[in-house]
């Protein structure tokens, strides 16, 4: 190898080293400003615009889809229809803004678990506590089940003429795979501490716990209604076996107070509270997602993944104020 070409070489050698130094460099210095970008783009993304007006106003507060923990979103994920914490910091915000001078809850909801309905139940009831100012409910096609249950702090109570509602009671539901096991040449096997730690294979003494737990939040959903709507526990559970109601049906036994549409309702709490401007906050746009989301919509799912969706759906083992809905 001659001079020229042992140059040639280092020469080389040296640019692939800078080529290959500033590769990294520039990729590393992309990635921070994509993941800056991703970052400031998923701030604009989840939650609520909130802007109320600088003069009087009523508040609407919307309660609609299943009522859920919210989850935590990435900037492709779509949002849930009823968002959880983000409700519950918008009526905080109420609670704080002398402006606001009522609420107009808007529930429609055939219910969820236990646990976001109570936190949202218990944040409406401090609403009330905190401020004095009143709530009215309007039902639209659903208030069923823990969507009942959320709408007992309102000082009156709405209901569209083809509202289903009622629904009061508890339901904890799961399946019995033994039969698909069996089917599949599997053998599920779990090692405990204890005799009631594995419920795969429900046993009676099993079944009467899940139900001790199930009664308790029953007797609790049946004292919020007897508190909400001034009847007495034994009227409630007369009605109280898990039935839905039509408007007709629950204004009869006075579960709501009146039929009405949404227009006709707002005219009537606008005159009582002489306050004629309604807030709802705008949800910020997430654009990304519902691509993402049209696009999944495309792709066909394998039986396991409706299989999965399904048992997820059922929410297994899980306390829920729920109402099931004939599709």
């Amino acid at each position: 190898m001659n001079k020229k070409q042992t140059i040639g070489l280092v020469v080389a050698a040296g640019l692939f080293i800078i080529i290959g130094i500033s590769s990294v460099l520039t990729n590393t210095f992309s990635q921070k400003a994509l993941d800056k970008s991703m970052k400031d783009a998923l701030s604009l993304t989840g939650g609520i615009e909130f802007n109320a007006p600088k003069k009087d106003y009523i508040a609407i507060v919307n309660v609609v889809g299943t009522i859920e923990q919210q989850a935590e979103l990435g900037i492709f994920d779509t949002e849930q229809s009823y968002q959880h914490v983000t409700t519950l910091e918008y009526i905080d915000r109420l609670i704080n803004d002398k402006n606001n001078k009522g609420m107009l809850l808007y529930v429609d909801s055939p219910g969820g678990t236990v646990y976001e309905s109570e936190e949202l139940y218990q944040k409406l009831q401090e609403y009330k506590e905190k401020t004095g100012r009143p709530i009215w409910d309007y039902m639209a096609h659903y208030a069923a089940s823990g969507g009942y249950m959320v709408s007992m702090p309102a000082d009156k109570i709405y209901a569209n003429p083809n509202t289903t509602t009622g629904s009061i009671g508890v339901i904890m539901s799961g399946f019995d795979m033994t039969g698909l096991y069996e089917k599949l040449g599997m053998r599920y096997i779990s090692i405990t501490s204890g005799k009631n730690k594995d419920s795969s294979k429900m046993t009676e003494e099993q079944i009467a716990i899940y139900q001790s737990q199930v009664n308790e939040c029953y007797e609790d959903f049946v004292g919020k209604v007897s508190e909400g709507r001034n009847m007495s526990a034994e009227e409630v559970k007369v009605l109280a076996d898990g039935r839905t109601y039509t408007a007709k049906q629950a204004k009869e036994n006075g579960l709501i107070d009146e039929i009405s549409l949404l227009a006709d309702m707002k005219a009537d709490m606008s005159q009582k509270l002489g306050v004629y401007e309604f807030y709802q906050p705008k949800t910020k746009d997430r654009i990304l997602s519902e691509l993402f989301s049209k696009a999944s919509e495309l792709v066909p799912k394998s039986e396991a993944q409706i299989l999965k969706e399904t048992a997820e759906e059922k929410e297994s083992g899980v306390l829920m104020y729920y109402a099931e809905q004939l599709q």
